[in-house]
């Protein structure tokens, strides 16, 4: 299948996560699965396959040390298809975690709902809209309680 064939069943694939953290965000389904497990599952195994699939033909120079690097890397389009499947991963993974925590702390959903699209196509905008948007609400800027020994 073409990196460009992958690329947007990809970008097709996360919009269901997305629309349910929207519009259905405290049906069981939406957090417990969906939006948080199976999405970004498959779209790790897309990742993964993309990698395992482009074995010995990464580009002369490719890495990840410095831009130049980078570059030559995501001049294969797989690598790059790769990459960007990554951000669709973590940016729906992290739009789900911003609508648990909003319900966790009493956050109103209509609060959350603007920094999901942010989330979606700016990945850190979402998440520093939401996480002033948290402290706003909490007056406390940890996000998570200390583990007790």
């Amino acid at each position: 299948m073409s990196a460009e064939s992958i690329f947007s069943i990809c970008n097709i694939a996360v919009l269901p996560g997305w629309l349910l953290l929207v519009f259905l965000p405290k049906w069981k389904w939406t957090l417990g699965l969906i939006a948080t497990v199976i999405i970004p599952f498959v779209l790790g195994i897309v990742y993964v396959s993309l990698f395992i699939s482009q074995i010995g033909n990464y580009p002369e120079g490719g890495g990840f040390g410095s831009v130049e690097a980078v570059s030559i890397a995501f001049s294969n389009p797989y690598f790059l298809t790769a990459g960007w499947v990554h951000y669709l991963a973590f940016d729906l993974f992290v739009g789900a975690w911003e609508v648990r925590d909003a319900q966790k702390i009493g956050l109103s959903h209509w609060f959350v709902i603007p920094c999901l699209p942010l989330t979606f196509m700016l990945g850190p905008t979402g998440l520093a809209v939401y996480l002033l948007m948290r402290f706003i609400k909490t007056k406390n800027i940890q996000i998570l309680e200390p583990v007790s020994a």
